[in-house]
């Protein structure tokens, strides 16, 4: 039998960590899971250089290892998985439909973990310099920028993260942020701050993106000071913030004003036998050990979901 001829007990859309908790969970319950993922297991954490803060790892985990990890354990308990992009689903009825680019698969439970992708910055230049000195992930590109100068756009954890793993690879990196305080937790911040290759450009923030064939300046203007200027530099890295990966479900679920899918504490959706988990979830904190939970608690509670419908079928027959 093909995997869209299969019934599964559960459908994970994404392989970031709250898709393969749950996979993990599902599995070793003698659950069928098909986990569905388009891009590198483990999601966005893959692009992270280090996880420090994911409790048992003292010294840290490369965010990539980490996905490649959780897969690993996925697959040993017998998940299955599929490369390939979702288009649509349809949620109605006992059975769930999951629309792709290599056909539908169907399922009887349903947990949505797509997470989020970096928010763009939408100034002039963005879209046309993207891939030519634009980029959303230090990880990914930063090797290119060997003592070069670059921006980093934002004042969260992962753009002072990435503003430290850019020192080892430019020459200077200018932390521009809009605000008079960065977000960051204390101790990115001491970094940040003593570290000589980063310099913070506060309360200032980019309105255009300069350059033909690659990024050759950014245009700044100082907020307080009511300056602008051209800031020299070969690259730029946006953290500017989060957009949940919610567009194929159209009008299926109910979102926030942000778009992130509404859940209560068992992570169940309006619709029974749907789950929603990790990043797109509406709630406030989102870190891989959120992620994780959220996934555990939705893997055992579409377990409960489906033992409810045994009991109602087998009553029916009675």
């Amino acid at each position: 039998m093909t995997r869209q001829e299969t019934l599964y007990d559960l459908i994970v859309l994404g392989g970031g960590p709250a898709g393969l908790t749950a996979a993990i969970y599902a599995s070793r319950s003698r659950m069928s899971v098909l986990v569905i993922e388009h891009m590198l297991s483990g999601g966005q954490i893959a692009t992270s250089d280090i996880v420090e803060n994911y409790p048992g790892f003292p010294e840290g985990i490369n965010g990539l290892e980490f996905g490649q990890l959780l897969e690993e354990q996925a697959r040993k308990f017998g998940t299955e998985m599929a490369l390939t992009t979702i288009e649509r689903v349809s949620l109605q009825g006992d059975v769930k439909e999951v629309h792709t680019t290599e056909g539908t698969f169907r399922g009887k439970t349903l947990l949505i973990a797509t997470g989020t992708r970096s928010r763009p910055l939408d100034v002039p230049g963005e879209k046309e310099l993207k891939g030519k000195g634009v980029s959303y992930c230090v990880t990914c590109d930063g090797s290119f920028y060997h003592d070069k100068e670059v921006v980093v756009v934002g004042g969260g954890d992962s753009a002072l993260e990435e503003a430290l793993v850019m020192t080892k690879f430019a020459s200077k990196v200018y932390l521009v942020h809009r605000r008079e305080e960065l977000r960051g937790i204390g101790i990115l911040q001491d970094r940040v701050k003593a570290n000589p290759k980063i310099e913070l450009i506060l309360n200032t923030v980019v309105t255009k993106i300069n350059g033909t064939d690659g990024v050759e300046s950014v245009t700044l203007h100082d907020k307080v000071q009511n300056k602008t200027w051209d800031l020299a530099v070969e690259g730029i890295f946006l953290y500017v913030g989060l957009l949940p990966n919610t567009e194929f479900l159209g009008d299926e679920l109910p979102q926030s004003k942000h778009g992130y899918l509404l859940t209560n504490e068992d992570m169940e959706t309006s619709v029974p036998g749907v789950y929603a988990a990790g990043d797109l979830r509406e709630k406030s904190l989102r870190q891989v050990v959120t992620a994780v939970s959220d996934g555990a608690i939705a893997a055992v509670n579409a377990a409960h979901y489906l033992d409810e419908l045994k009991e109602r079928e087998a009553n029916k027959s009675e």
